[in-house]
């Protein structure tokens, strides 16, 4: 019998996606660089499926059904690049290949288009949910050339993640819609991660509350319950508890310098090129570098000593200004997320639902958590929402939350003790709803030096002045122009 699909590259998340369609009915062909690999999958983890082993591309491609559908799942860059090329003179008009992996999302635009002139379809899928996710459903954001969809898009739905009974996976938009998508959702999570590092440092630090794990451990799992759900916290909670062979808790023994694949730089980078404010994403991939530098940190510490102040106060009320800092910094994520999709999806033509990305990210990513459901809520309510801030159910949250997350951030200043995404996403959420920046003293900086000209307030906008700010007597021009 042919088979439905085949998958290339068997490590971890390709053998759990192939264990995973084989569950639901599906026959699968795998094939992996090293051989040797295949023959270990089909005598241990696949033994007794209908999982179908293969030793070339040639013999891949001979066992599937037509329209052939071919799924990556190696490392992003040149190897999806290389196995593009060596697919394409063994397939036929109309076949499909899709591609798994965290590739870059102009590089999914760029094969999306070369392939279709060679009349091959071609999916970039984001594929989130790690390990546990790939094998049990995870959540699944394809993308490319929309021609394939109907062919795959009962194997993606079937395997994917499933909350209330809808699937965790739905059709981006076009080109390199699904790896943008998912690309912002690693950027997300990058964010979710400190900002809990930051709650965690707050409570443990023996200048902060000083917090036992014990009692982490009981205020994460309350959090849990309430509306920071979310499986981050979740996991969090458990590994405040877990302990090591002699009895401590291991995350004592845990070095800390974060690692990071790329993905939140991308995000961030691409905020840059947009435009876009994502100044806790931004933040979190910096803390992540400045974590890497441990040996300069060791010695800072003994050359910049920290102030030796410590907290007095009530702990009760102080843990409950981290929860409310914790939550609305995260909502200020999200806002900066979904604001970045929304002028992404103009800029490069993605058409995105942005109701419809908030309930793939429900069940199976990493950032699932409850208020995905509000999210989804908001925007089916208004569609064109500018920024989630303005969905009455993230504003009032954001004005029950704003007492203790100052507190919260004032005690990170005072105690010394880094704060740089809580701090960044309140510096954002006081700027945005600041009527008046100091711009206008910018504006009439880059005039004075650079003559690059400046609005003015009694003047229609699209009108544009520069003066000569050194000459005796303030001579002052106008151009009416767009710029």
């Amino acid at each position: 019998m042919k088979a439905n699909i085949g998958l290339i590259g068997l490590a971890v998340m390709g053998q759990n996606l192939a264990l995973n369609m084989n569950d639901h009915g599906f026959r699968v062909a795998v094939h992996n660089r090293t051989l040797s690999k295949v023959d270990e999958f089909l005598d241990g983890p696949a033994k007794n499926t209908q999982i179908i082993g293969t030793h070339s591309l040639e013999e891949l491609v001979d066992s599937l059904e037509s329209p052939r559908i071919i799924m990556l799942m190696v490392k992003a860059g040149e190897v999806v690049d290389q196995y593009i090329d060596k697919l394409v003179p063994l397939l036929s008009a109309g076949d499909i290949i899709v591609d798994g992996g965290n590739s870059l999302f102009t590089d999914t635009t760029r094969r999306t288009l070369s392939l279709q002139q060679q009349n091959i379809l071609y999916i970039g899928a984001g594929v989130s949910g790690g390990e546990e996710g790939a094998r049990h459903g995870p959540s699944i954001m394809p993308g490319g050339n929309k021609a394939a969809w109907p062919t795959v898009k009962a194997i993606f739905q079937s395997i994917s993640a499933q909350v209330n009974g809808e699937p965790c996976c739905e059709w981006v938009g076009d080109n390199g819609a699904g790896h943008y998508v998912k690309m912002v959702h690693n950027g997300i999570e990058y964010g979710d991660m400190q900002l809990i590092g930051e709650a965690y440092q707050l409570m443990s630090d023996g200048l902060g509350l000083g917090l036992s794990f014990n009692e982490m451990h009981s205020i994460f799992t309350a959090w849990d319950q309430g509306p920071l759900n979310s499986y981050l916290i979740e996991i969090t909670a458990a590994i405040l508890a877990y302990k090591d062979e002699d009895g401590q808790p291991l995350l004592k023994k845990i070095l800390d310098t974060a690692g990071q694949k790329g993905t939140g730089k991308w995000t961030a980078i691409d905020a840059l090129n947009l435009g876009i404010p994502l100044t806790l994403i931004g933040e979190s991939v910096f803390a992540r570098c400045l974590s890497a530098q441990k040996e300069e940190r060791v010695k800072a510490a003994s050359i910049l000593p920290k102030r030796k102040l410590k907290f007095i106060g009530d702990k009760k009320v102080m843990i409950n200004a981290i929860g409310d800092a914790l939550y609305a910094a995260k909502i200020i994520s999200y806002a900066q997320g979904f604001r970045l999709m929304r002028e992404a999806s103009k800029e490069y033509n993605l058409s995105l639902n942005y109701g419809d990305i908030a309930l793939m990210w429900r069940g199976g990513c990493i950032i699932r958590s409850r208020f995905l459901n509000d999210i989804k809520q908001a925007y089916d309510a208004d569609p064109d929402l500018e920024n989630l801030l303005f969905a009455d159910f993230f504003a009032n949250a954001m004005k029950q939350a704003d007492e203790g997350w100052r507190k919260a951030v004032i005690l990170g200043i005072e105690l010394s003790i880094p704060t740089p995404a809580f701090s960044s996403a309140l510096a954002y959420y006081d700027g945005y709803r600041s009527e008046k920046l100091p711009a206008n003293l910018l504006q009439a900086q880059r005039d004075y030096f650079g003559a690059h000209t400046y609005e003015r307030i009694d003047q229609p906008r699209g009108r544009f002045f520069h003066t000569d700010w050194t000459g005796h007597g303030g001579k002052t021009t106008s151009n009416t122009y767009t710029v």
